[in-house]
């Protein structure tokens, strides 16, 4: 672990009394950039294409993309091999998604994953949702969850948390198929909630069906503040979304984006307009706010929900992927090497900032 000295941060300020819910006119929010200098910390570096951050102990666990799991404990970095019943979907934006530890995983050592791939039988793209077991050195794909997710290029969702109620829930894209997220009946476009044993909960919204929420375009993170459950979503040629989820909400993609509005559908807390781009994925909550990773906006954003406001908190560091609140501490990494950045030669990275220097 190092310090990157006197790394450039920029923070903006949003005009006086400027919402996203009441002043969002379809053009760039009015920021006022602010200078100053933060001090971060490498904590890994020479990533490939990481996704999810979890944390065990003094212990991180990332998903790469590309196909292993990073252990990074005491300054050290282990590549650990991760052994699939599929090979890995070689699609923009495919590959090893979600990675969430199990809550007893000192004792299993189990962790639960989503992976894209190719089925050479029917020609087909799927996305499933796995049980990992560690052992040896080498994760080995023990239990299918949750198969055959219907996949394309894009648009794969893929974020995977365990909720205060202890269920999982797991984001699914609309795999560049827009209507599929309004029908309930598909597994696309939605967030969907399981037991920990792969069954559908009994109060789920929809009877026998794991759709939690539907409407949704590609969420890509998901944090809850208390019991209340907050999604980001990628927009349509702008049009980010912060959501707050309501089981069985509709929240309206392809119907909607934005802040238009339809009776019995849900509009975002937070959006980006219709110029201004974010593209965010993973979440993470502190201090009543939330901290979004941004992929187009090569940054950090804190979203206060309380003000209703947003400002960068971290930027110049290119993509960032996902993030992480521990403590006093908030980590995230980089996403440079998913061949849409511009890397240098020791990238990717996790790096970690103090919550109170982002003040």
């Amino acid at each position: 672990m190092y310090r990157v000295g006197s790394v450039l941060l920029v923070l903006i300020l949003l005009l006086s009394g400027c919402s996203f819910f009441e002043k969002d006119k379809d053009r760039r929010q009015a920021d006022l950039p602010v200078h100053r200098q933060l001090d971060l910390e490498v904590i890994a570096e020479n990533l490939s294409v990481p996704w999810s951050i979890d944390k065990v102990g003094e212990s991180f666990y990332l998903s790469e993309r590309t196909g292993s799991i990073v252990k990074i404990e005491n300054g050290k970095m282990e590549r650990q091999r991760v052994q699939l019943e599929k090979p890995l979907a070689e699609a923009a934006e495919a590959g090893l998604l979600g990675f969430v530890l199990d809550p007893d995983f000192p004792g299993s050592q189990q962790a639960f994953a989503y992976y894209t791939y190719g089925d050479d039988s029917s020609g087909g793209q799927f996305n499933r949702v796995i049980v990992l077991r560690y052992s040896g050195g080498v994760w080995t794909e023990e239990r299918i969850l949750l198969d055959r997710i219907p996949s394309a290029a894009y648009h794969h969702g893929g974020r995977l948390k365990i909720g205060p109620d202890g269920k999982l829930y797991i984001t699914t894209g609309d795999a560049t198929t827009p209507s599929v997220a309004q029908k309930p009946s598909s597994l696309n476009g939605k967030i969907l909630r399981m037991n920990l044993d792969g069954t559908i909960p009994a109060d789920n919204p929809f009877p026998n069906s794991y759709v939690y929420s539907y409407g949704h375009r590609n969420p890509q993170g998901l944090v809850w503040i208390g019991k209340t459950l907050y999604a980001s979503e990628h927009g349509q040629s702008a049009h980010d979304e912060i959501n707050r989820i309501a089981a069985g909400g509709n929240f309206g993609w392809p119907v909607i984006q934005g802040k238009e509005k339809k009776v019995g559908m849900e509009t975002p807390v937070f959006q980006s307009g219709a110029v201004e781009t974010w593209a965010p994925s993973g979440m993470a909550a502190a201090g009543g706010k939330l901290y979004v990773a941004t992929l187009k906006g090569n940054a950090v954003r804190e979203f206060d929900l309380e003000q209703k406001q947003s400002r960068l908190v971290i930027s110049d560091l290119g993509r960032i992927r996902d993030v992480f609140v521990d403590g006093d501490y908030l980590y995230f990494v980089s996403n440079n090497t998913d061949g849409r950045g511009n890397p240098d030669e020791k990238d990717d990275k996790l790096y970690r900032v103090r919550l109170g220097d982002l003040k």
